[in-house]
């Protein structure tokens, strides 16, 4: 596995490609999240690589004069990384090896390591081991080069386990070890879970760096880690949080994102759990960001995947502070407006305001409109307590909150 204290600041290139499935606007805001996920791994990008074709090249990605090309300036510029945007099969990542003859990174092992450094708990770390050892089973070919110059003759003939299959074997095993240690841990979450007894459960969801941690310090008080990083919370942290006269808890999960790879989604299923159960969704948005709505699309196509997509939702975009629109002179008689040049108020009176999910704009950062925020959660969590509780209950924690 890799080992997040080795890893220092390395120049890296970025590599992506403009497909019948993937346009060439799509390609540069996937390369920028790239970079920022390379940043957040502790990388620096030099330079990007895009090339035009219809789907990727079954043996090599690119084509071969664009992975000439990219080789010649790895050489000339002693660069030890490429990383490339999409998943890359066993023998892409061989053949790619040999032609740049460098560190090759696809974007789902990238990811992987980013989730190395940040896991701090027994549950987070397994899940992330876990997923590594999946992703690495059918590439451990590659690390093997070594064997290519091994010669027959005396002592190496008849039937045995070659170094590669022993190897394989070993990884298959702790698989199965860390399956069933996983078992183990999602059994100590489900009781920890159903010993929180009947309170009200919201849990906050979202594309990775919206502000859910942010969120979450300002409306529990706590001391939650935040960070202007990419998946700077991967452990599940729930809290207590009292508006008015409800008591309910808080629950901040990790951060999704576009492309995430499926190895994840599996080995983190104790941790989605706590989205399953979750009795009110707050779906936060980074308003501030260009793609946010390809964001919340990415979010609720994970949502479907785990079975939430029909949990009650408050809509929460944050981050109004940092929101900027383009203007438009009034001069400037060929300029068409569109979406860069809605205001807020505008972006208001588009389909957020018809969604049948509520929605607040708020900024947890500078505490903008979080009055209001919380008189909206309050009056969500009001309807489950209400249903979930006898008429007594809730005048008693009326009663003690008057107190």
């Amino acid at each position: 596995m890799i080992d997040a204290k080795k890893v220092t600041s390395e120049k890296a290139v970025l590599i992506g490609i403009i497909s019948q499935q993937q346009n060439e606007i799509q390609s540069e805001e996937y390369l920028d999240e790239l970079e920022f996920l390379t940043l957040t791994a502790g990388g620096v990008s030099v330079k990007r690589f895009v090339q035009k074709m219809e789907r990727p090249n079954p043996k090599t990605f690119l084509g071969t004069g664009k992975l000439e090309e990219v080789s010649q300036f790895i050489q000339s510029n002693n660069i030890g990384t490429a990383i490339f945007d999409d998943e890359l099969s066993p023998a892409q990542l061989r053949n790619i090896e040999k032609i740049l003859d460098c560190k090759i990174l696809d974007r789902t092992n990238l990811i992987l390591d980013i989730f190395a450094q940040r896991a701090q708990t027994n549950s987070a770390k397994t899940q992330v081991e876990l997923a590594q050892c999946q992703y690495l089973l059918p590439r451990l070919t590659r690390l093997w080069t070594h064997l290519d110059k091994q010669k027959g003759g005396i002592g190496m003939r008849g039937p045995g386990e070659t170094e590669i299959e022993t190897d394989r074997r070993i990884i298959r095993d702790k698989i199965t070890l860390l399956k069933k240690r996983l078992i183990i841990i999602d059994k100590q979450m489900a009781t920890q879970r159903k010993n929180r007894g009947k309170m009200v459960r919201v849990a906050l969801v979202g594309y990775t760096n919206v502000g859910k941690s942010t969120l979450m310090n300002v409306i529990s008080k706590s001391d939650v880690f935040a960070e202007n990083k990419l998946f700077a919370t991967l452990d599940t942290t729930v809290r207590k949080v009292v508006i008015k006269n409800i008591p309910f808890l808080m629950t901040d999960t990790v951060g999704f994102i576009r492309k995430l790879p499926t190895q994840l989604v599996e080995s983190f299923k104790s941790t989605l759990d706590e989205v399953r159960e979750a009795d009110l969704l707050l779906h936060v948005v980074d308003i501030s960001h260009p793609n946010f709505e390809d964001h919340i699309a990415s979010v609720n196509t994970i949502l479907d995947d785990i079975k939430c997509a029909d949990k009650p939702t408050l809509m929460v975009f944050n981050k109004i502070d940092a929101y900027k629109h383009e203007t438009i002179d009034d001069d400037d008689l060929v300029t068409e407006r569109s979406k860069i040049h809605y205001t807020l108020e505008d972006w208001k009176n588009t389909w957020m305001n018809d969604l049948e999910k509520e929605s607040i704009f708020i900024s947890a950062l500078n505490k903008d409109n979080l009055d209001a925020f919380k008189e909206k959660a309050y009056e969500e969590v009001k309807k489950i307590h209400i249903q979930r509780f006898p008429y007594n209950d809730f005048l008693y924690y009326e009663y003690k909150e008057e107190e």
